[in-house]
């Protein structure tokens, strides 16, 4: 780490820690509790928060807001997996859930991300955000995956550093604070998330997120972690009813100003950059939630209207299968409708016949494989980004 790019700021410092074998590290400070705002993020924020605002409404007003939690929790997922080098799209995770059996391991992750968000939030009825919680949701999310070796759910005892394959402790960018000083720079991390600082909830978030990056607790997955907590946070707080806000997809697809904007803080004091990235990102990425519930919902309500008109409970059940999962198979629908083969064959296609389901080539096990296409491009679509089919 080169202390010649690091100059003490409201946020930390860095310097060598004591003894024969010290090394260069940063040492946080406690996160402030107010911060002044320039017009320009002032602007943004305004902005923020009505798209937030309008996101919220809609997972209100939706009838079934399940229909819009999964597709929108996999964006995130997928997207944050991404950030970090892997190469799993949405549609893979869809065509792996459809196939059944083992995902791959990029896909694990996906899985595991999905879970820990979800497995949070059941936990908040009776554990607030704390140090526990995030030990457990750390352990759910690295359950099997890339980085299960190194302590799963244990904050860390050893130091850890960032930077490129090969880096040592003395070449890396960036080295957080040693591991002594993690007790007390996360009890101020869960104070500030529980209390009401003067600065609005969207730039509390942006703070929490950024010195939870900074501190780096766990020996691996703190990126995927923290930007779970992005969106978990605003769901604690009432900001959202569910968690339809996939912010992870603005900052993959910025992913260098993303990690430039972070180090900048750390190195310059540069808060307002950060801050003002996550607001444009609040901002565009819940514009885009909002535009695509409708198409969803429009998708659903026509599925659910043919369906109708062939006057089968079951084909009923088969649509709210296809908005789980635009992918379907005979085998899926054959344990989730506990139905016969031929009957799932004729589900499958009489919907087929009118337009909602096109057969594909065969998936995993020579398996039918049906696509609701309309569907799934809603759902994986994206405005620059890289989902992939």
């Amino acid at each position: 780490m080169d202390l010649d790019r690091y100059r003490p700021n409201p946020f930390g410092s860095a310097r060598r820690t004591p003894g024969r074998h010290g090394y260069v590290a940063f040492h946080p400070a406690p996160i402030p509790r107010a911060l002044d705002l320039p017009t320009s993020s002032v602007s943004l924020l305004a902005d923020a928060e009505w798209s937030l605002g309008q996101l919220a409404a809609v997972g209100r007003l939706v009838p079934n807001p399940d229909l819009l939690v999964r597709p929108y929790l996999l964006r995130e997922a997928v997207s944050s997996i991404r950030i970090e080098g892997t190469r799993a799209t949405i549609g893979e995770v869809l065509d792996a859930d459809a196939a059944g059996g083992n995902p791959g391991a990029d896909v694990e992750e996906v899985v595991n991300y999905v879970a820990a968000m979800r497995w949070g939030l059941e936990r908040l009825g009776e554990l607030p955000i704390s140090a526990r919680l995030l030990r457990e949701m750390h352990r759910r999310l690295m359950d099997g995956v890339r980085g299960r070796e190194l302590s799963p759910g244990e904050f860390r005892t050893t130091q850890n550093w960032i930077g490129p394959p090969g880096s040592t402790i003395e070449s890396a960018p960036f080295v957080p604070p040693p591991p002594a000083e993690l007790a007390g720079l996360l009890s101020d991390w869960e104070r500030f998330a529980h209390e009401e600082p003067e600065m609005p909830l969207l730039v509390q978030n942006a703070l929490l997120h950024s010195q939870f990056e900074t501190i780096h607790p766990f020996l691996d997955g703190n990126g995927r972690l923290g930007r779970l907590l992005l969106v978990f946070f605003l769901v604690a707080c009432g900001k959202l009813p569910a968690p339809l806000l996939y912010l992870s997809a603005y900052l993959e697809q910025h992913r260098g100003d993303y990690y430039a904007a972070l180090q900048g803080l750390r190195e310059k004091g540069d808060v307002i950059a950060w801050v003002n990235m996550f607001l444009t990102a609040v901002k565009t990425q819940a514009a885009d939630a909002v535009e695509r519930s409708g198409r969803i919902v429009d998708l659903r309500e026509r599925y659910r209207g043919v369906a109708s008109s062939l006057g089968t409970p079951n084909a009923l059940a088969l649509v709210d299968l296809i908005c789980e999962n635009p992918v379907v198979t005979t085998r899926a629908i054959e344990s989730r409708l506990a139905v016969s083969r031929p009957t799932a064959l004729r589900l499958l296609r009489r919907m087929e016949e009118r337009g909602v389901l096109t057969e594909e080539k065969a998936g995993a096990r020579g398996q039918r494989r049906y696509v609701a296409r309309e569907l799934k491009d809603a759902v994986t679509g994206s405005k620059g980004m890289a989902d992939g089919e």
